[in-house]
């Protein structure tokens, strides 16, 4: 008998419950398809952005140092620079490249104002490391470089991403402060981007210029959707079950 009085109350609690939980659950998921919704904004004007940059007349190096100076983002911009490469103190960055393994060719500029310019020349196939397996990549003489600029990263990108191999020359991670000293160029003096060459032919065919993939992933209206179904399915379920009691 005292179970069945005790029942009804442990219903009505059970209800009281439900009653508060059910807005606080649907304050949070249409919450967080709200702050999707404000991504997918950002990520499309992202984009946007960046692909004007990418698009636009190229401008010279201090055009990129008056836009880092000014605190303007410059990845991705289209730029260009002149000087004479520095071939034998490239540096090498393990990659991927259509689907192959090797290395992208980062080797300094020499500018006429004694500074230098760290370019991502492109992609050489493993077995082509060596500037010895293909001397016709050696070129002499003034160059003139477009391709788009790239930010410099000041720290690791995670704990997964190996250490860079600087005895072995093979980087993991683009540590622009140690490419230079690994070549004994004074950080002063080296610009603190990079230019990744555009796929303009060089002699020989390598390094193969143009590896700069644009690739940002933008998945926010999916994530939104996702937020805001399970909202509208709780209410469902919600108003499924409150039926159910009454009838």
């Amino acid at each position: 008998m005292t179970d069945a009085k005790q029942a009804p109350r442990r219903r009505s609690g059970r209800l009281w419950i439900a009653l508060v939980l059910l807005p606080v659950a649907l304050a949070i998921l249409v919450s967080l398809g709200t702050w999707q919704v404000k991504r997918l904004f950002w990520k499309e004007d992202l984009l946007a952005a960046i692909e004007s940059r990418s698009h636009a007349a190229p401008i010279d190096v201090a055009g990129i140092e008056a836009a880092i100076a000014a605190g303007e983002p410059i990845d991705y911009r289209a730029a260009r620079a002149e000087g004479t490469f520095l071939n034998d103190r490239e540096r090498h960055f393990f990659a991927t490249f259509g689907g192959r393994s090797g290395y992208y060719v980062y080797t300094p500029l020499a500018l006429d104002d004694g500074r230098f310019l760290f370019v991502n020349r492109g992609f050489v196939p493993y077995d082509r490391k060596e500037a010895s397996t293909r001397p016709d990549s050696l070129v002499t003489g003034r160059q003139q470089i477009t391709g788009l600029a790239r930010a410099r990263l000041d720290e690791k990108p995670s704990f997964m991403v190996p250490e860079n191999d600087e005895a072995g020359n093979i980087f993991y991670w683009k540590d622009l402060d140690r490419m230079a000293a690994s070549v004994d160029l004074p950080a002063a003096k080296v610009l603190p981007f990079f230019l990744d060459a555009d796929a303009t032919p060089v002699p020989g065919g390598l390094p193969e210029g143009g590896v700069t993939v644009i690739d940002l992933p933008n998945n926010h209206l999916q994530y939104a959707i996702t937020w805001y179904g399970l909202a509208l399915a709780l209410v469902g379920v919600s108003l499924f079950a409150w039926i159910r009691r009454k009838s």
